[in-house]
């Protein structure tokens, strides 16, 4: 994605409070006051997600990966419509649901089905902060991590998830991390993640691995300011494997 997420959705609640002001100078009174809700939503979405302010805890996402109810009916406009355009895009693209990347380690979409997670029972590290932990996954061990469209995690995220995830590989047990379509935020913690298994000698490096198998990833400026920060400042001991 070429321009950030706020950018966008700003655009968005522009296109849909225009809308409103045409349906409104037309006479439908009631019809065009959904239309100003989804534009003040969106309006707020648009500024919590920008990254002076960086705030994914608006959407109100619990650790367990689930929307509470107040978060459902207060943002149903953004939650819903980010639900079906990624059902689309991913459709439309034709790209693979996930990518195995070494031995174990898997990074990928949003998975929406049982059919889009890897074998094997994975664990899995969720990256999003607006897509929900679908009910069929419940048995499978889960770690959130939640962060807005085309931002990263910051540091202290991605070492903590790093961590949780070199405890599940230590454990024999494949993990699965995964973001909307597997191409930013959830490439900038597998990058750690090879770095702190041993598979990769930095994250540069990772990053080069991981698009020998899944070609399509970009990380922005903010993913990679996030993991040069990790590097210095939060680098997880590497551990020798057999990769």
């Amino acid at each position: 994605m070429g321009v950030g997420i706020s950018f966008l959705i700003g655009l968005k609640a522009a296109a849909l409070f225009l809308l409103f002001a045409f349906l409104r100078s037309r006479g439908f009174g009631l019809l065009c006051l959904p239309f100003l809700y989804a534009s003040l939503v969106s309006l707020l979405v648009s500024l919590a997600s920008h990254p002076s302010i960086n705030l994914p805890l608006l959407l109100g996402k619990s650790p367990d990966g689930s929307f509470p109810v107040w978060s459902v009916l207060i943002f149903g406009p953004y939650l819903y419509f980010v639900r079906a355009f990624s059902a689309i895009r991913r459709l439309r693209s034709g790209e693979a649901p996930y990518t195995e990347i070494c031995e174990g380690v898997y990074v990928g979409g949003w998975p929406s089905s049982l059919d889009k997670l890897p074998p094997g029972d994975p664990a899995i590290v969720d990256c999003t902060c607006e897509l929900p932990r679908r009910p069929e996954l419940r048995g499978h061990a889960y770690f959130c991590v939640p962060t807005w469209d085309t931002r990263s995690p910051g540091p202290g995220e991605i070492e903590s998830a790093v961590k949780w995830a070199c405890r599940k590989r230590a454990q024999n047990k494949p993990v699965f991390i995964h973001c909307a379509y597997g191409h930013g935020r959830s490439v900038a913690v597998s990058c750690a993640l090879l770095v702190a298994l041993g598979v990769a000698e930095d994250w540069k490096n990772a990053e080069r691995i991981i698009k020998e198998r899944r070609p399509y990833i970009r990380m922005n400026g903010l993913h990679r300011k996030a993991l040069e920060e990790w590097s210095k400042h939060r680098l997880s001991a590497p551990k020798k494997t057999g990769f």
